[in-house]
């Protein structure tokens, strides 16, 4: 694997899901791999799992990790071409990058959609410089539109939790007081179409998700006939998608909160959430602290499937 940015680079799930569960067994038994290899990691965004997780993989495969923070201690960096560099920003990423890439053998990079323009988003542009200009394999650490390494993890625990080969998933929207990128509920919805899950995505009309990431997936508006018989319940905040819309808030409904009477409709239903969460607005204190929410293994799974990636990318270097 050269880069890893979606699932349709991880190749077949079930033979991704058996990596995943060796790593799981043996964490440490391919520390060979990373001897003499450098990750540089560098975030645009705030990260705590990401950043955590993925350093652990690449110690697990004894890597050298660089950590860059480009709006802690780093050039404030032009990413537009063509423009005439007399702002605040003393760098452009065209150099940046190259040089990035001479001091490592694999890069990840974790930058968020802006909300300014839909297409610059959509079209990824921060992480396909990275792939184009660095000369180094890439993998995102949540870009734009998608965050493999999450939804990879999801599957993980869906797969060890699961009590019946096709249970029913169910992706919600929850209200929150910022306008968040799509890119979680995407990349969820991408992972679960490739799987035979019965798969339903649900919110309030005008927060439709790009139909591509949509794919074979039932959307239904009425919540409570999508919780009905759910095996689990992922909760996601994201801003509208659709213009003129795009990236607005349209709607802070709390009816749509996660709590115990909506979990009761389920066939109880295991709690999920990429966190960080807003307590009694994504969901409430009594299902995120109950026996049914797995958050803290979802979580513990992102290193599972980070370094199932970097193993699979130090494969081929």
């Amino acid at each position: 694997m050269r880069n890893f940015t979606s699932v349709h680079d991880i190749g077949d799930l079930s033979l991704a899901l058996e990596k995943a569960m060796f790593v799981k067994e043996h964490p440490y038994a391919d520390q060979e791999m990373g001897k003499n290899k450098t990750l540089l990691m560098i975030f645009f965004n705030s990260s705590l799992r990401t950043r955590l997780s993925t350093q652990k993989a690449a110690l697990n495969l004894g890597m050298n990790v660089i950590v860059l923070d480009i709006n802690q201690g780093a050039w404030k960096l032009e990413t537009e071409k063509g423009v005439i560099m007399d702002g605040d920003k003393p760098e452009h990423i065209l150099e940046a990058i190259p040089v990035m890439g001479s001091y490592c053998d694999i890069i990840g990079v974790r930058s968020f959609a802006q909300f300014e323009n839909k297409e610059y988003d959509y079209n990824e542009v921060i992480l396909n410089q990275f792939i184009h200009y660095s000369r180094r394999p890439v993998f995102s650490m949540e870009a734009a539109t998608r965050h493999p390494l999450q939804s990879f993890a999801d599957l993980i625990t869906i797969e060890e939790f699961k009590k019946k080969e096709r249970p029913k998933v169910v992706l919600t929207w929850a209200p929150h007081p910022k306008p968040l990128p799509q890119a979680v509920s995407n990349s969820f919805a991408e992972w679960m179409n490739a799987t035979d899950y019965e798969f339903v995505i649900t919110h309030p009309e005008g927060y439709e998700l790009d139909e591509k990431f949509v794919g074979n997936a039932t959307v239904e508006y009425d919540r409570e006939k999508a919780y009905k018989g759910a095996d689990f319940i992922y909760a996601k905040n994201w801003a509208a998608y659709k213009d003129p819309n795009y990236g607005k808030i349209l709607s802070t409904d709390r009816s749509w909160t996660v709590d115990s009477a909506k979990m009761a409709l389920t066939d109880n239903a295991y709690f999920m959430h990429c966190l960080p969460v807003r307590r009694n607005m994504i969901v409430s204190d009594e299902v995120i602290d109950g026996p049914q929410s797995i958050v803290i293994p979802e979580a513990a799974n992102r290193v599972v499937s980070a370094q199932v990636v970097l193993k699979e990318i130090l494969k081929d270097l």
